[in-house]
């Protein structure tokens, strides 16, 4: 078995058991090779009520772990978008993959802006 194959048959496990409401959604996490998204998701309705990725991030961050801190700061703004909508809390979907890295630095980065999960 692929470590895709792998990582959609973790997921699919996962997401058997989660579900995102409207004052509850679900904090959706995919990671490719060179970016990561986040996106809030109310599965009663299949709405997406707010996202973000790294490439909505201005800023230019030139250090060893570049992407680590580019997810921090995606999970950031992602927190910070909840807010505006009067979102506080969140159901986290790691989408299957390791809770360490990138994934671990969204999760924290929308706890830093107030998110709770």
């Amino acid at each position: 078995m692929s470590k895709e194959k792998a990582r959609k048959k973790r997921h699919k496990r996962i997401r058997s058991e989660i579900r995102g409401t409207k004052s509850k959604p679900r904090l959706n996490v995919y990671r490719s090779s060179k970016h990561i998204y986040g996106q809030l998701v109310d599965d009663t309705t299949g709405n997406v009520l707010a996202s973000a990725k790294d490439k909505d991030i201005e800023k230019e961050i030139k250090e060893d772990n570049r992407k680590v801190k580019l997810a921090f700061e995606t999970g950031k703004l992602l927190g910070k978008k909840a807010k505006k909508e009067g979102i506080k809390k969140a159901v986290f979907d790691r989408g299957g993959y390791k809770y360490h890295g990138r994934v671990k630095a969204l999760a924290e980065g929308a706890r830093e802006a107030g998110l709770e999960f």
